[in-house]
């Protein structure tokens, strides 16, 4: 597979076959203007780049192999480094915004905005919107261009990085919707993680295995461990690391009321390198050490 590496906000330009952008960290592009005639069919790029990009594409729309289903338009979100392969997109419209680290990591305010969660989410976990919900978005879209067409000045900063946290927050809260929406979809996704949970934990010795991750689990139901978390803390109230630890607490108690061994075995069958680590855990959950808890009973 063929990859295209873009580092910069004048690369990625240059990339679009679009004019030059009149500012070095961050753009807003729009999109129906992006040159896709040489364009290498499947091939992959990377952006050293976080990026906000709400598209609207005629026809069916595919990406990786999950076909959206609003036709009003559907918001993605990177983070750097991410690598983005698109479908076949037929009369692309909408805008996108690019942002260099570096202009976010240059404040703390800045900074707090890459910490939102859908910056990780793959591609085919992307939020459909709305018409309403799309022109409230353009709104803060128009502001953040207008800063970025003026001369910079000692507030282009600050005036930028407010709008872009107002949508954000728009984001996060149109996120909830469609969590709330999709009820049935959700509770299917949170039942096969139970499963898997269930049939993980259900094995004699996990020592091979070791202790399970997010991202174990996130492969197996072929989500990213942003968007599985965030589902899974809607729908439970609980982020999948702590599923996976009362999980993983409720079958050390069962060892310790059951069996004789020591603790350190019991750690060890349960995928811990160090008995440490697992005492920790314990004690965190329950309230008492293994040892302790065992004298409980």
């Amino acid at each position: 597979m063929q990859y295209t590496d873009i580092p910069s906000i004048a690369a990625l330009h240059a990339f679009f076959r679009c004019e030059k952008p009149r500012h070095p960290l961050i753009s807003v592009v729009d999109l129906a203007k992006v040159d896709r005639t040489e364009r290498v069919p499947d091939a992959a790029y990377r952006l050293d780049l976080y990026s906000i990009a709400c598209k609207k594409v005629e026809g069916s729309f595919k990406y990786g192999r999950t076909h959206y289903d609003f036709s009003e338009g559907t918001l993605m979100f990177t983070a750097p480094n991410q690598v983005l392969i698109p479908g076949i997109e037929n009369k692309v419209a909408g805008w996108a915004i690019y942002m260099h680290p570096d202009f976010l990591h240059a404040s703390p305010k800045g900074y707090e905005l890459t910490r939102y969660s859908f910056f990780g989410y793959d591609a085919n976990e992307g939020l459909h919107i709305s018409d309403a919900e799309k022109n409230v978005l353009e709104e803060c879209v128009r502001n953040i261009e207008k800063e970025i067409s003026n001369n910079l000045d000692n507030h282009s900063h600050h005036l930028i990085l407010s709008n872009l946290e107002l949508l954000l927050s728009y984001c996060a809260r149109f996120y909830d919707r469609q969590f709330l929406t999709r009820v049935k979809a959700g509770n299917d996704i949170v039942e096969k993680f139970d499963r898997l949970l269930d049939d993980h934990f259900a094995q004699d010795n996990l020592v091979a295995s070791g202790v399970p991750d997010v991202k174990f689990f996130a492969a197996q139901l072929h989500l990213s461990p942003n968007y599985l978390s965030d589902m899974l803390h809607k729908y439970t109230g609980k982020s999948t690391q702590e599923h996976i630890h009362l999980k993983l607490v409720d079958k050390a108690k069962h060892l310790l009321w059951s069996t004789e061994k020591p603790v350190s075995e019991i750690a060890f069958e349960l995928g811990f390198e160090h008995p440490s680590h697992f005492t920790k855990l314990f004690k965190n959950k329950t309230g008492h050490s293994p040892r302790e808890y065992r004298q409980l009973n």
